[in-house]
């Protein structure tokens, strides 16, 4: 039957252009990559409230403050270094939000204005590999949150037969539970932006409800008198300043790459002021988070004897197994909610860049639940490679330079004014030099590399390489504000005229997504489609 096996020739995926009002003629672009139409701008303040609680109501978000009290804060500086961490993230958020909010264009495309056509390719793999690599790990911490909730219901399972080799990295009931949650997460990565927003809503009410119960029950279990107060750091002077340092940049540094790639979320905002929120939210949300988790951990370690700061960890150490059960289920809710937000749709986002012929959101979500769920084997990365894992997490040494750029080229040297059809097109406006900005390439070059010996360090405790450890600690801070300072000096001392626009220019973009609605066609007229502007 040929009919059959028209589904293995590539021609039978092509995806079908879509009335775009922004791609120039002979240019793929999908439905997914073009300005989002007024009718699906659905997200509203309350849209952006429950999507930074969902974010917020994660693993590690309540593991972040025991990295800061290992190093020797007490519990009361680890709360303010993750309130100001995250304040300073939340101010980079909206800068970059905004952005997305007025051209309602996502991040693999916005970019390019800033980076050039063609060098914002290294921006967009990166952020594909980033992002799978992360949904793999969070998607082995959502097994473990399966085996606890199995485990309520049959204990019996604790003791399931290992019949996988030691060289796997993985047992026969780890395999079985990462399974179960990598089926039950599967049907979200078929849901499209406007619809998830709702599994964001069920997510800000059930979790925050769970883990507050769990904060009340360890303050009746244990007083926060006798499990808080005698927690006191032993840190002064400069060893205390850096440790600070350090904790505020890595409170900072957790959510860089949605600092990056907000755009592909703030798009969809009803109104731009709806996403302003998150200059409130964020920093309260994490701060409670981070505060559960302190009081929760220092009760568990004075009933069990041990710190125990994995909170499954905690929960395998209890005798009620209703509570287990509960528990467990919205840990597994929060796992979901945190990788479809963080890593899925950031993901499926840039492959659409990639190729817009071939891939949606939908299908990139599939592909990064296959490739990072199974092609990258994160039980293998998390039995016997933990220096790579500690690799991936200082990648942060280029997320907060991309952001800083993107920001900067927006709102100080462009002004808000931009021509997004360019963005669109390789031979527009936006190709710089060969479709590379050497300004934001030199911002890279001068502000990444310093800190790459600092990780080296981390990862290998016998290197000395002295004081260029403490550039490492504050990475996502002086990433941040040098990439800003130097694109921004290379751009006002070697400006690109063609890219500098006098002002508003041709229409903006809800006459014209508007437009491409009613009429269900793109607009002929090359006149009309040139230039949109804040």
């Amino acid at each position: 039957m040929p009919g059959s096996r028209n589904w293995v020739r590539p021609s039978s995926w092509v995806l079908e252009p879509t009335p775009s009002s922004v791609a120039p003629r002979g240019q793929w672009s999908n439905a997914d990559m073009d300005p989002v139409p007024i009718s699906l701008r659905t997200w509203t303040t309350w849209n952006f409230v429950a999507y930074w609680i969902t974010s917020a109501a994660n693993v590690a978000a309540w593991e972040l403050a025991s990295s800061m009290l290992a190093i020797g804060l007490s519990w009361r500086q680890a709360l303010a270094a993750i309130a100001i961490g995250h304040t300073l993230i939340s101010v980079v958020i909206v800068l970059n939000g905004t952005i997305g909010a007025r051209l309602h264009i996502p991040f693999p495309v916005l970019i390019r204005s800033s980076f050039g056509f063609w060098f914002s390719y290294f921006a967009v793999i990166s952020r594909v590999a980033l992002s799978m690599f992360w949904f793999g790990i969070q998607s082995y911490t959502g097994g473990e949150s399966v085996y606890q909730m199995l485990k309520a219901i049959w204990p019996s399972i604790a003791h399931l037969p290992n019949h996988l080799p030691e060289n796997a990295g993985i047992t026969t009931t780890s395999m079985l539970t990462y399974f179960l949650f990598w089926t039950v997460q599967f049907p979200f990565m078929l849901l499209s932006p406007q619809k998830i927003r709702w599994l964001f809503v069920v997510k800000s009410i059930i979790v925050p409800v769970t883990w507050v119960a769990m904060l009340t029950w360890s303050i009746i279990r244990v007083p926060t008198s006798i499990s808080l107060e005698p927690q006191h750091t032993a840190l002064s002077g400069s060893e205390l300043d850096w440790a600070y340092m350090s904790a505020i940049n890595s409170a900072l540094g957790v959510w860089l790459t949605v600092g990056v790639n907000i755009p592909d979320f703030s798009r969809y905002a009803k109104h731009e002021r709806s996403q302003l929120i998150q200059l409130v939210v964020i920093p309260q949300a994490f701060t409670l988070v981070g505060f559960i988790g302190i009081a929760v951990t220092s009760a568990g370690q004075t009933m069990y004897g041990e710190t125990i700061w994995d909170p499954l960890k905690l929960v395998d150490r209890w005798d009620n197994r209703a509570a287990a059960f509960f528990v467990a289920l919205s840990f597994v809710l929060a796992t979901i909610g945190t990788n479809v937000s963080a890593n899925s749709l950031s993901a499926a986002n840039d492959m659409t860049a990639l190729l817009p012929r071939y891939i949606n959101i939908r299908r990139g979500q599939v592909l990064c639940a296959i490739f990072g769920g199974w092609s990258l084997c994160p039980w293998k990365i998390l039995d016997s490679a933990p220096g790579f894992l500690s690799f991936m997490s200082g990648y942060t040494i280029f997320l907060a330079p991309f952001a800083a750029i993107m920001a900067t080229d927006y709102w100080l040297v462009h002004r808000g004014r931009v021509d997004v059809p360019a963005m669109y097109d390789p031979k527009g406006r936006y190709r710089y030099w060969h479709g590379i900005n050497y300004r934001a390439l030199v911002a890279l070059l001068l502000t990444a590399p310093p800190a790459i010996p600092g990780l080296i360090a981390s990862l290998r405790a016998e290197v000395n390489v002295g004081g260029a450890l403490h550039l490492f600690q504050i990475d996502s801070l002086f990433g941040f504000f040098a990439g800003g300072f130097v694109y921004w000096t290379l751009s006002t001392l070697f400006p690109n005229s063609e890219t500098r626009l006098p002002g508003k220019l041709g229409d903006d973009v809800e006459a014209m997504t508007s437009e491409v609605e009613s009429e269900g066609k793109a607009d002929e007229d090359p006149e009309k489609c040139t230039s949109f502007s804040s």
